[in-house]
This record gives C-alpha cells, sequence and structure tokens, in this order.
C-alpha cells in the first residue's frame, strides 16, 4: 500500500503519493475553496485522482493549520477559522471511507525533515514555518511530540519575548489575544511593521528585495524582524535545545534568517556555548505533504 499525503493550506491543497523508498509517486494541486463543505470534497477528489494515477490506494495522512483538540475531537486553534470546532478529521474520513490521520501543518514539516530531510539524522529536530502564519512543530528520536493535548510546538501564539519599550503596545492577534509572536514575525507582521515605520505598502518580498538595495528605511525592517525571530527562537532553545533548526514557509526562503539569526540569538540564549545547525526545508514547500504521508 502506498503513502498518501494531504497538505491542507490556507490557499491551496496538495494530495501526494508516496512509495516505500519515499519517491513521489503522483502529486496533484488544486486552490483551497475555503467553505468547508467544499474543501472536503477537494480532498475526496484529489485523493481519488491520485490513486487512479498510482493504481492503487493508500493510507491518508492530512496536515491542517491547526489542532485536534483531545478532550472533543474538534478543530482549534486554525487561522483557515472555518475549520474550528467542526469534527474535520471524522468527516473527511466518512468522505474517504476510510480511518485517516491528522496533524498540525508544522509537525508535518518536522516530522519530513527528521526522516530524510535536512535534519536528517538529528536526534531533536525543531520546524518553524514562516510565512502568512507562525508555527512550530518537535520530533525527537524520529518521533512527532504533540504533547499531553496536542499543542506542543505552537511557539507562534506565545509572547514576544525581552519586549523592548516599543513594542509594548502589541497588536491584536486573531486568536483572540494581543502580542502573539506571529503578530511580529510572521510575513504580514513584517509588512504591517515596515509600513508603520514610513516604507512602502509592498510584500515581504518587496522589503527584502529594497532592503539588499540599500534602502535604510527596508533595512531597518528586516534588521527588527530579525531581532524578534531571533528572540522568539531564543526561547525555543532554552526550552528544547534542538540540535536542527529547520525551516519551513516563505520567509524560510530570505538567506539573512541562515546568515543572520545565530549571531542575534546567542546574546539571549541561556549557555555559555551554541552551535546548533539553521537549514532551510530540503523538500520545500513539499515537506508538508511528505510529513502528512509519513504519519503513518
Amino acid at each position: 500500500m502506498i503513502r498518501i499525503g494531504v497538505d491542507f493550506g490556507g490557499t491551496k491543497i496538495e494530495v501526494a503519493a508516496l512509495g516505500a523508498d519515499g519517491a513521489f509517486l503522483a502529486r496533484q494541486r488544486a486552490p483551497n475553496p475555503g467553505d468547508y463543505g467544499r474543501a472536503i470534497a477537494t480532498v475526496r477528489e484529489l485523493v481519488a485522482a491520485i490513486e487512479a494515477r498510482a493504481g492503487t490506494a493508500g493510507s491518508v495522512g492530512i496536515g491542517i493549520p491547526g489542532s485536534i483538540s483531545p478532550r472533543t475531537g474538534l478543530v482549534r486553534n486554525a487561522n483557515s477559522t472555518y475549520l474550528n470546532g467542526r469534527p474535520f478529521r471524522e468527516d473527511l474520513a466518512l468522505a474517504l471511507g476510510r480511518e485517516l490521520r491528522m496533524a498540525n501543518d508544522a509537525n508535518c514539516l518536522a516530522l519530513s525533515e527528521a526522516v530524510d530531510g535536512a535534519a536528517t539524522g538529528a536526534r531533536t529536530v525543531f520546524a518553524v514555518i514562516l510565512g502568512t502564519g507562525c508555527g512550530g512543530g518537535l520530533v525527537v528520536d524520529g518521533r512527532l511530540v504533540e504533547g499531553a493535548h496536542g499543542i506542543a510546538g505552537e511557539w507562534g501564539h506565545v509572547p514576544l519575548p525581552w519586549a523592548r519599550d516599543a513594542e509594548l503596545d502589541p497588536a491584536p492577534c486573531w486568536c483572540g489575544r494581543r502580542g502573539c509572536l506571529e503578530t511580529w514575525i510572521s510575513g504580514p507582521a513584517l509588512e504591517r511593521d515596515h509600513r508603520a515605520a514610513g516604507g512602502d505598502a509592498v510584500r515581504a518580498p518587496g522589503i527584502v528585495a529594497a532592503a539588499r538595495a540599500g534602502d535604510p528605511v527596508a533595512a531597518a525592517s528586516i534588521e527588527r524582524w530579525l531581532d524578534r525571530t531571533a528572540r522568539g527562537l531564543a526561547m525555543v532553545v532554552d526550552l528544547f535545545d534542538p540540535d536542527v533548526l529547520v525551516f519551513g514557509g516563505g520567509l524560510s526562503n530570505v538567506a539573512e534568517l541562515y546568515a543572520g539569526l545565530p549571531e542575534r540569538m546567542r546574546p539571549w540564549i541561556f549557555a555559555d556555548t551554541w552551535q546548533a545547525q539553521l537549514a532551510a526545508a530540503r523538500w520545500g514547500d513539499s515537506s508538508g505533504v511528505r510529513g502528512a504521508a509519513r504519519l503513518w
């Protein structure tokens, strides 16, 4: 039997089949319709198409931008808010006619990269998603760590540590609180901070390009973003001390992360030495679907 992974993203849904050697057998994407019933139908249609192309049925794992409550079995904490409070796992299982496994998308990234990605062979791996949101996942000794309540790794919804004076009036977060890390270091947060500092209303890649071209306002915006990301990750290091920090999401493509974070993190880490590896996800935006397949 093949392994089928579903990466349920905010704007697209990707389904892929992996062979026993981890090679892709078939892949297909479709826009996420943003509606609960139509999203379930889209997943069902994509899985059927992938199985037809692969010529066999498979186990199904799915990564979502949220988590399943162990108390109710319902989705919670999803920034695709129409999933929250719904029995998504059970409804999808019914639509597909089989049992399936479901995990947070950052957990799927961590699992994928720990098995055969940028963190292969590492004992402790923390995966960081920096994009539209901010997520994290933890793998120890090749096993996904979800915690007693399924929230391990949710570093995007803790406060920015060691806040500076200018950071003491934080923005509201979609989760209902204020000042979550996601409101400081995600792509939209970088863009909002840049505009507030007098910069142009451009997307995050434009800010990075302007900083590289010598724009002082953009360069200052990138410096604040790196500083805040460094403080957030130093907290993760103090908690888990991972061997590898592996990055996914759109902002993981910013080379300044890997060159600039270590020196900014070290002053905040509670140790006399720190030499962990920072790496971009080997499988890029395919890590989510590969990790979802590996939930079985």
